[in-house]
């Protein structure tokens, strides 16, 4: 292929995209660039198909080097990437949330698309770059694909909004919004969105919406030039040919079988048995018909196009759902504190069959999370963890701590969070919660926000107010017909179309996130969802204000203390002491931790009030600017040939001079004082380098 670029010009910067044969064994492969930040693209397709899988096997990598930001990183002894950052395994999740829907649904070749940024500028985002590099790459390739698509980040400054903000821009941002879209039959659709909000209305975001869509157009514009040029032609997809005489013996079989299965019983458990156990049962049937075939396999596909039939057909033409409730109908809500003992904060969350529970830790300030990646080097003190285990869906599985979806979903909780969060300032506090799914039956991460808000109030952490989320499903046919469904679960999530999750406070929103299984949603249903959401939102916020509305006054008994002392930043050497002595003897001896900023703020933390108590007093006590005229007990720590030196208050000495001894003449120091001798002294002078004389003879002729 020659080496061709292609640029557009996107809000006050260009978007170029250059095609050449770097990775020339790839199906496809692009540079993308935006400033100066530049991903490659590479999409890859599998010689062969795989037989047996039930599912499409895409792999989504997003690669972060630290070359691109200039930096030598990683382990002291391994200076290279290693594990991917929580930012990487999100940017990877995006990109695969987008461009899944887009193949076919009966797909079996692997395919493995790799952004790998080569280059960051500190000002745009390769997460967008990446997606973009990854659309364009599939859509000039033989892999079938049906995209591109065209995604945009929108930010909002008071009044404002904006295209594409810039790391320093976003910092100063109340909305944060990405949106991708797709084309298709000259409609444009949504596919994908990913937004975190400061408790904002929803008109909010359908105005974002608005303004985001003529940029989405001018970029699928953009790359569907570039694939027409330059696309390699799609290969073949490989369906299987439906069989129609089968599957009138399969309906034959079943009947009204399985139509009964699925809406009856209210139970996930009793509902999906009974239809594991119908398509074994007539694989089987089958098998014995076509003995040595591979029918049977055909019969469990068709078995599971049938309920996605039935479900799709049910809730749009009857409004009926697969456990009897009406579509805006929420499950069963109960809400639960304090549950375990000695956590500093703990909340249970109950939704049908989807239990989740959260425990809340409360760190000194030194507990921060230290992050060291491509585009951040830092501290983070807010910091919010999800547990999926194999019992909470009654499977068993190895356990190997989080994968990508308890990543994902661990941090769009902490999104949903962290605008909720009162600043260091107010609370010093590090702050970790852990959502421990107990119970899985649909949306177990807006219950996580919901649990997480109920662990942060019992714990007595000050947060703006509670949030809490809910997902609007789809049901969606050929036709364009629709209905959506509130708070979904079981088939309905499995079989649906959208997965919609709206996460907020009875202010507003504070976090978004949608995939879906078709192709994209119209500006219509996203309108709907966000209102749909609302009103559930709130009633649940309303159930839970009735068993906590606010953070309880006084944190748990349990709980580290932290007490805050400013100092002259000057004097943080003379409390670190050399070589770090006199800290290390306060944290030993008062059994505490000591966190220091650079502008003399000291936090010291300590299990017990009584110990941080006493080492804020031992730092005060060496901080303490004595005055001229102050009389002080001290002992006697030096002795030299001209005086003594007197420790007045721990860790800050004066000298008196043998002159000021007594009120004759001294021969010598150790006439009038010994080593380990206390003494009453008065401070004379304290000279301009700070340095402090004192005096026996004027102390003793004062008393």
């Amino acid at each position: 292929m020659e080496t061709e670029k292609f640029t557009l010009k996107l809000g006050d910067r260009d978007l170029i995209i250059e095609t050449r044969d770097l990775a020339e064994q790839a199906n496809g492969s692009v540079l993308v660039r935006y400033g100066d930040t530049v991903v490659l693209g590479t999409a890859v397709m599998a010689k062969k198909a795989i037989s047996g899988k039930d599912f499409f096997p895409l792999t989504v990598e997003y690669e972060e080097r630290f070359y691109a930001a200039g930096k030598i990183l990683g382990s002291r002894y391994m200076r290279r990437e290693g594990r991917p950052s929580d930012e990487a395994i999100i940017t990877a999740r995006v990109i695969d949330r987008t461009i899944r829907p887009l193949f076919p649904k009966s797909f079996q070749r692997e395919v493995q698309v790799v952004a790998t940024c080569l280059s960051w500028d500190e000002a745009n985002d390769p997460d967008l770059v990446g997606l973009i590099a990854a659309s364009q790459s599939l859509a000039i390739s033989d892999i079938p694909w049906s995209g591109p698509v065209a995604v945009v980040r929108i930010g909002k400054n008071g009044g404002d909004f904006i295209l594409n903000p810039t790391y320093e821009q976003r910092l100063k941002n109340s909305l944060d919004f990405v949106f991708t879209a797709i084309r298709r039959n000259g409609k444009f659709l949504i596919n994908m969105i990913e937004a975190e909000s400061q408790e904002l209305d929803e008109k909010v975001f359908s105005d974002a919406l608005k303004f985001a869509k003529p940029y989405l157009e001018q970029i699928l514009d953009f790359q569907i030039k570039i694939a027409e040029k330059l696309g390699k032609g799609k290969g073949e997809i490989g369906e299987t040919p439906a069989d129609p005489e089968l599957e009138k013996e399969i309906k034959e079989f079943l009947g009204t079988r399985l139509e009964d299965a699925l809406f009856k019983g209210d139970k996930k458990k009793d509902r999906m048995e009974n239809v594991y156990a119908l398509k074994d049962e007539a694989a089987e049937y089958i098998e014995g018909l076509y003995p040595g075939t591979s029918k049977s396999k055909y019969t469990k596909d068709y078995l599971e196009k049938e309920i996605d039939r039935i479900v799709h057909e049910k809730a749009i033409n009857e409004g009926k759902r697969v456990d009897g409730r009406k579509l805006d109908e929420l499950r069963e809500i109960n809400f639960e504190t304090g549950l375990i003992p000695r956590t500093h904060g703990s909340g249970l969350f109950e939704r049908g069959e989807t239990n989740v529970l959260s425990l809340l830790t409360l760190g000194a300030p030194g507990d921060q999370r230290l992050l060291e990646g491509m585009e951040f080097v830092g501290k983070k003190r807010f910091f919010h963890h999800y547990n999926f285990p194999p019992y909470s869906s009654g499977e068993i599985k190895p356990m190997r701590g989080p994968g990508r979806r308890e990543i994902g979903h661990g941090m769009l909780a902490e999104k949903a969070l962290l605008s909720l969060i009162p600043t260091f300032e107010e609370f010093p506090y590090t702050v970790r919660i852990v959502s421990e799914v107990l119970s899985s039956n649909g949306s177990t991460s807006m219950a996580s926000i919901t649990s997480s808000s109920l662990a942060l109030m019992d714990a007595g952490v000050p947060i703006k107010a509670p949030a809490t989320g809910i997902s609007i499903g789809l049901m969606q046919d050929g036709q364009g017909n629709y209905k959506l469904l509130t708070d979904i679960q079981g088939p309905e999530d499995h079989h649906g179309d959208m997965d919609f999750k709206v996460a907020g406070t009875k202010n507003g929103i504070t976090a978004v996130q949608m995939d879906v299984k078709i192709d994209g949603i119209t500006e219509e249903i996203f309108n709907e969802a966000l209102v749909a959401a609302k009103k559930v939102r709130l009633h649940i916020l309303e159930k839970m204000a009735k068993v906590i509305d606010k953070p309880r006054p006084q944190l748990s008994a349990y709980a580290p203390r932290i007490l805050t002392i400013k100092i002259n930043p000057e004097k943080i050497r003379e409390v670190v002491g050399p070589g770090g002595k006199i800290i290390n003897e306060i944290i030993d001896k008062c059994q505490v931790a000591i966190d220091i900023q650079p502008t003399g703020i000291i936090f010291v933390t300590a299990e017990k009030e009584e110990n941080a108590k006493k080492a804020v007093s031992w730092i005060e006590s060496i901080t303490r600017e004595v005055k001229v005229g102050e009389i002080f007990e001290g002992k006697v720590k030096r002795i030299m040939a001209f005086g003594a030196f007197v420790e007045i208050l721990p860790g800050q000495e004066g000298m008196v001079h043998i002159s000021q001894m007594a009120n004759y003449h001294v021969e010598k120091v150790e006439d009038i004082v010994k080593l380990g001798d206390t003494v009453t002294v008065k401070v004379i002078e304290v000279d301009e380098l700070g340095r402090i004389n004192l005096s026996i003879k004027e102390a003793t002729d004062k008393r």
